[in-house]
This record gives structure tokens, C-alpha cells and sequence, in this order.
């Protein structure tokens, strides 16, 4: 079947303004023009714009989309089994915020003042469900699942100070990694090597042995993965690979 823009617009939920863009940058081009200057989409189109809307919701960006769907080894199956995972995180993600709401909502009722650890045991679990629900299959296909379910039993067994000091490192990495690659540092300089210095101790509240192999393994997927690349990338594009050559340098 084939859809005019207007048709496609309406079926995706899209403004034809934006396919249009997506033509224009290269992201989603029409099967065929007709002399008269409309586009048409086939069904391999329709397919790619529904990739293209499974990763805008994932927060990934444009140019990183079309890097991963021009991949020659580009697993469309694969890539669906990942959204769905991510989704599936995300729903637990927001139903364990929704239980913590409303166990605040509950206890401002009653009158009753909330426990900390309670709202911090509620954080924490939020953040793990995040993080399985953006890298987690790519990580237990990498590592198994026991690393993956051990690093984030580390992350439940975190108390508050710890679970502080690991977001503020996160943060620190962040700041670091946007500085270098605005002043146009070296990953290979000493900004490289004080970033892996803190990515590494950052790994550690993982619980399990460092190994310099397995920090470059990681380092390797904030290039590889649009997902890690979107992240890291957010506010200054080149952050994830500085991280990644700064790693790959310094980490032994």
C-alpha cells in the first residue's frame, strides 16, 4: 500500500512539516515522486518511520537515528525486541513512582510524616528501573544476566550517603566531559585520564571487580549505542566519544 504525505501524516501521528524535514536531512525519504511533485511511501517507509517514533520516544537523536538505521547490520527485530524491553522498564519505572506518590499522598492524610528511607528506598528503585529499561538488555547480552542483576542489587544495598556520593560522581563525569570537549581537549591528555579516573570509581559502586577489559567493553557501546551516545551527548555533542577514547587510553 501507498500513502501520499498527507495520508502517512494523519496514520503516524506526524505533521507532514516533519516529514518533509525527514526527507530533507535524509532520515526518511518517499518510495517514489510523482510528476507533480508528491512524495509517496511505501511499505518500507511506513516501517522506518515507525523505527524513527520508537527512538524519538526513547529520546534519541536524529543524526544518531540515522546512523543506526543506515547500519548495514541494522536488526530491525532485534531493535524491536530493545523497545519493547525499554518500555516495559519504563511502565515499571512509572508505576513505582506512581506507588511512592501515592504512599506521599497516603501518609500526608493521615498525618503521618513519611520515613526517609522509605522515600529514598523509592528512589533507588526508580533509578535501577530506568537504567533496565534503557541499557538493559544490551548490558545482560554483553555481560549476563547475574553482572547485571548483581550491579543493580548494588545499587538497592546502597545506603543514602553512598547512593549521593555515586549520583554526585555521575554529575561530576558529566560537567567534566562538556568542559573537555568545549575547551577541545585530548582524550588522550590529562581531562582524559581524570575523566576515566572517575568513571572508574564511579563503576564501582557496582559491587564487582574492576576490569579494565570490561571498562573499555562499556566505554565502547557510548559510541555504538545511539541510546548511551543520546545521553551522554545531551547538552554537547562529542561528550560520548571523548568518554569512550579517554577509556580506551587510560583504563588499564
Amino acid at each position: 500500500m501507498e500513502y501520499t504525505i498527507q495520508a502517512l501524516s494523519r496514520l503516524a501521528g506526524v505533521t507532514t512539516r516533519t516529514l518533509r524535514w525527514y526527507d530533507e536531512i535524509g532520515l526518511l525519504k518517499p518510495s517514489r515522486v510523482g510528476d507533480n511533485g508528491y512524495r509517496y511511501y511505501g511499505p518500507a517507509e511506513v516501517d522506518r518511520l515507525q523505527d524513527i517514533l520508537f527512538y524519538r520516544a526513547l529520546g534519541v537523536g536524529l543524526a544518531q537515528i540515522r546512523a543506526c538505521l543506515d547500519d548495514p547490520a541494522f536488526d530491525r527485530l532485534a531493535a524491536l525486541r530493545r523497545h519493547l524491553a525499554a518500555l516495559e522498564g519504563e511502565r515499571d519505572r512509572l508505576e513505582n513512582l506512581i506507588r511512592s506518590v501515592q504512599d506521599t499522598i497516603d501518609a500526608m492524610e493521615r498525618k503521618e510524616p513519611m520515613e526517609d528511607e522509605r522515600k529514598f528506598a523509592a528512589l533507588k528503585r526508580q533509578t535501577v528501573a530506568w537504567q533496565e529499561a534503557t541499557y538493559g538488555q544490551e548490558a545482560r547480552s554483553r555481560w549476563g544476566d547475574q553482572a547485571v542483576d548483581r550491579a543493580q542489587g548494588a545499587v538497592l544495598s546502597l545506603t543514602r550517603d553512598q547512593y549521593n556520593q555515586w549520583t554526585q560522581l555521575g554529575r561530576e563525569i558529566q560537567e567534566k566531559l562538556e568542559a573537555a570537549v568545549t575547551a577541545g581537549a585530548s582524550p588522550l591528555g590529562e581531562a582524559g585520564q581524570d575523566v576515566t579516573a572517575l568513571h572508574r570509581r564511579w563503576l564501582a559502586f557496582s559491587g564487582t571487580p574492576y576490569e579494565w577489559e570490561k571498562h573499555r567493553g562499556l566505554a565502547a557501546l557510548y559510541t555504538e549505542d545511539p541510546r548511551f551516545t543520546a545521553y551522554y551527548d545531551r547538552a554537547v555533542p562529542g561528550c560520548a566519544r571523548f568518554l569512550r577514547e579517554a577509556v580506551e587510553h587510560w583504563a588499564r
